[in-house]
């Protein structure tokens, strides 16, 4: 019992020499780890899941963003096409009076 004392003094007072490390488990082969724990274990595993939700995200992401973006562009071309339509019957409109002014000079020089 004056053992347990000690180390629990010694312990106390920070005497590292309490401390021993000691290892019951039979030596490995070269290149074979034990596993320190069950979660360590799944790790590589929750590393791949997390991975592939991560890349799930971003391209659902990416998708809808591809999404808005063809509908902006959808909408830009619309504008475009409406505005060339107003601007042709505009041009048209021009080309008339211009013709109709061309014909009244013609005929006051004549």
């Amino acid at each position: 019992m004056a053992d347990t004392g000690d180390e629990t003094e010694s312990a106390a007072t920070g005497d590292i020499s309490a401390y021993q490390i000691r290892t019951s488990a039979p030596s490995l082969p070269q290149g074979v780890m034990m596993s320190g724990s069950s979660s360590s274990m799944h790790r590589p595993q929750q590393h791949t899941e997390e991975a592939t939700r991560k890349r799930e995200l971003r391209l659902l992401k990416n998708r809808e963003a591809a999404k808005e973006c063809r509908r902006r562009k959808r909408e830009y071309v619309r504008c475009l096409e409406t505005r060339l339509s107003v601007l042709e019957v505009q041009n048209k409109k021009l080309l008339e009076e211009l013709q109709y002014l061309k014909d009244i000079y013609s005929v006051k020089s004549s």
